[in-house]
């Protein structure tokens, strides 16, 4: 009989609980359940009655509520919070009220008037996640709230949550009366490039199912490389247009950001075996649709779906690009989905640049590898994650990174000679064993295939730097900047900027690079030599000394591999140049 009264249904629950309720009512027990009344009786219960939500139970510290739409408990979350933040203005801090909250949407159980089921853990979980005063949510949640209420979103990532089968895609809410009133920086709009630039925006995932938001990212992902094959088109990278990822965008806004005459958007949806794709192309200036399009395939067809994506997208912009030679990506899809999928999870982390970020991207690659022997993308992507472990980390043995390294891109070339992502990768392995010449022919390869390719501009300037033409690789490194103004690499970009210039003998400019990088990455810690040996050179001994005791200590594991001894990349004579400027800062070795 039990059975026959459960009954399940699709619900949105808002779960709350207050941050520190142990100590609020170890100091003050009456005060803090005065208070609590107070707030049930004049914020939460008017909200939640204003909002149709129904409280399916409470505790001392917390709250469980069922709405009739998603955008009902976002709505009732925010305004909850907002009230929170008037009414704790002139409380002091410790005693303080504040709510965390969890918004999910999922199938629930209901027995009685009671909730259970993952929709509600899931709930309960998200609560735990936020901050006091925050409020975090999931992609289901964003993809049905994000057009009809007004907030902002901080992508929090995948995270596995206790006693559920599956990681969920946090996001953390960003509402303006929940943060100190703090102007935002003026961010100037890009100048438009002299021929039709355009930016992909990550698709959007509309099937509801997470493991399918690597497939959305897939499709346009592959856009942007066929696109960047188009010598007359100027294409904004991945690493860029997918910081606009999760967010409600306005195209007027990453047309200036982006500087940038057209931008891309879509969306995925899968059911079943089938999927289906739509795409418009926007005039950033005034917002006009300039073409639009929908594409229903078998998921088997996916690649080939891409390519018609591609095709017709080049069509939409003949007027501009009327000169541009016709010719298709000829790159090579691999035989298993799966493959595609771990390989498209490990970019993703990758572009995090974080130590932690690049051991799960590892996992992943090589999970791609085992899934697919024959697709080119997971050697190169694992290739680059030792080169990168090994030379910014030191977390592996460098001769033995760059033997794998190689060997892995050489790989990845043989399986896919034109897909310049390969050439790319195959060029920086052998520039850090200090084959420069062979790692300009790559990479020169690479960007004949792909004109707008950031990385293999990025990869060109520092291969220049180290061989002897330092003003030549600023250049190329002000390119890959330009493609790709958010590259998570950015960092390094701007290290090899200061670095050249130092070369050049250009002390100033290089020690004002170096600032830049340090204002934007303050915990990147291998810039700090570079500014040490031009303050040197400058005999600005006191500022010196304090640049040099940085690079010594924040970074030991760099300063012995780039200064004690010398990387295979540097010429003698650049490294006697920076040994000499070190030496002038009070380094004694």
């Amino acid at each position: 009989m039990a059975l026959d009264q459960t009954k399940r249904k699709l619900a949105a629950i808002l779960a709350a609980d207050i941050a520190g309720y142990s100590r609020l009512m170890g100091a003050d027990e009456e005060g803090t359940l005065a208070r609590l009344k107070v707030l049930r009786r004049e914020l939460i219960d008017p909200k939640n009655k204003q909002h149709r939500g129904r409280i399916v139970k409470t505790t001392g510290d917390g709250i469980l509520i069922e709405f009739p739409s998603v955008v009902d408990a976002v709505r009732c979350a925010i305004e909850v919070q907002q009230g929170m933040v008037e009414r704790n203005a002139d409380v002091p801090l410790e005693k303080r009220i504040e709510f965390r909250v969890g918004v999910n949407l999922g199938d629930v159980m209901i027995e009685g008037r009671d909730l259970y089921g993952d929709g509600v853990n899931i709930a309960a979980r998200l609560e735990a996640l936020a901050e006091p005063g925050g409020i975090c949510i999931s992609r289901t949640v964003l993809s049905h709230a994000r057009d009809k209420v007004s907030f902002d979103v901080e992508d929090a990532g995948e995270q596995t949550l206790k006693n559920i089968a599956r990681p969920v895609h946090v996001y953390r809410i960003i509402d303006p009366s929940q943060r100190p009133a703090t102007r935002k920086p003026e961010v100037p709009a890009l100048a438009l490039p002299d021929k039709p630039s355009v930016a992909v925006l990550p698709f959007t995932n509309m099937s509801g199912d997470p493991e399918q938001e690597f497939v959305s990212d897939g499709v346009a992902e592959d856009v942007i490389t066929a696109l960047s094959h188009y010598p007359s088109l100027f294409v904004i990278a991945r690493n860029s247009s997918f910081t606009y990822k999760g967010r409600a965008v306005d195209v007027k806004q990453v047309g200036r950001e982006l500087g940038v005459r057209y931008v891309l958007e879509g969306s995925v949806r899968k059911a079943g075996n089938r999927i289906r794709v739509t795409a418009q192309l926007i005039e950033a200036g005034t917002s006009n649709h300039m073409w639009a399009e929908r594409y229903d395939r078998d998921l088997a067809d996916i690649f080939a779906m891409q390519d018609e994506l591609t095709e017709a997208l080049t069509t939409a912009l003949a007027p501009a690009i009327a000169d541009a030679e016709l010719r298709r990506a000829m790159r090579k899809p691999p035989e298993s989905l799966d493959a595609w999928a771990a390989y498209q999870r490990g970019l993703w982390h990758l572009s995090k640049a974080t130590l932690d970020g690049d051991a799960t991207a590892e996992g992943f690659f090589k999970q791609a590898i085992e899934l697919d022997p024959t697709f080119a993308g997971g050697y190169s992507a694992l290739a680059l994650y030792q080169l990168q472990a090994a030379a910014i980390y030191q977390k592996l043995d460098l001769p033995s990174a760059q033997r794998s390294a190689e060997a892995l891109a050489r790989r990845a070339v043989a399986l896919d000679g034109a897909d310049a992502e390969s050439r790319s990768c195959l060029g920086w392995a052998l520039q850090a064993r200090g084959d420069a010449d062979g790692a300009l022919a790559e990479i020169e390869r690479a960007l004949s295939m792909s004109p707008n390719l950031a990385i293999a501009h990025g990869h060109r300037g520092a291969t220049l730097i180290f061989a002897g033409q330092p003003r030549e690789g600023i250049t190329a490194l002000e390119t890959c900047i330009r493609l790709d103004p958010r590259d998570p690499y950015l960092a390094v970009r701007l290290l090899h900027v200061a670095c050249g210039l130092y070369f050049c003998s250009e002390y100033e400019a290089s020690i004002e690079a170096a600032k830049r990088l340090i204002r934007s990455f303050p915990d990147f810690p291998m810039i700090y030599r570079w500014p040490a040996a031009a303050l040197g050179q400058l005999g600005r001994t006191t500022e010196a000394k304090d640049a040099l005791e940085k690079a010594v200590s924040r970074a030991p594991g760099a300063f012995d591999m780039y200064v004690r001894k010398r990387a295979p990349w540097f010429r003698p004579e650049d490294h006697a140049h920076l040994v000499e400027g070190l030496r002038k800062a009070g380094w004694k070795g």
